[in-house]
């Protein structure tokens, strides 16, 4: 049987609390995803998958299954500290061939940087492995233009989420998340 996820949906969340662990709980239940058994996955947007909405999503899955997910999360106890995670997408024009999906998760980016960083990462392994020439100094808009106009990439995007740490020696979490569903039969 093969695994090939056949719709995908993007979700995030912030959990604040005395342990980190329970933190990166609280943000996996913000984000919706707390009651599956998440395996991390790396950065390929399958063929022909659609990308639907959250709510539609999570309609599709049941608390214990295993859930592939491309995640990316950060936590800090440091009080004031700025935090980041962020999912970026491309999807080639030709829904027969793959695209990618990136994570990043940083320290002092707004949630707009964050959200930028990742879809210049998934747009550049995109255009990389589909062979479109760019120029690699050019900020991230230029190389998008030259994206464009090769006529490969359809469709670049990104999630974010970006928060202060919380005061008084608490850890704060950080998740982005796409979430890749198979369905059987």
């Amino acid at each position: 049987m093969r695994l090939i996820p056949r719709k995908l949906f993007f979700t995030r969340g912030v959990g604040v609390h005395k342990e980190k662990l329970t933190s990166f709980e609280m943000a996996l239940r913000e984000a919706g995803i707390a009651p599956f058994n998440l395996v991390r996955v790396s950065s390929i947007f399958p063929p022909g998958c659609q990308i639907v909405d959250k709510v539609e999503g999570l309609k599709l899955l049941h608390p214990g299954e295993i859930v592939f997910a491309v995640i990316s999360d950060l936590s800090t106890n440091e009080p004031g500290r700025r935090i980041a995670s962020s999912i970026g997408i491309a999807r080639p024009a030709d829904a027969t061939k793959y695209g990618y999906l990136s994570e990043h998760h940083s320290c002092g980016q707004t949630e707009q940087e964050a959200a930028n960083y990742a879809e210049d990462l998934a747009a550049t392994m995109l255009a990389t492995a589909l062979g479109i020439p760019f120029d690699a100094d050019k900020d991230y808009d230029a190389r998008k233009e030259q994206y464009a106009m090769g006529g490969e990439i359809v469709e670049s995007s990104s999630i974010a989420i970006a928060v202060t740490a919380a005061p008084g020696g608490v850890w704060t979490t950080t998740v982005a998340a796409a979430i890749l569903i198979i369905e059987n039969g």
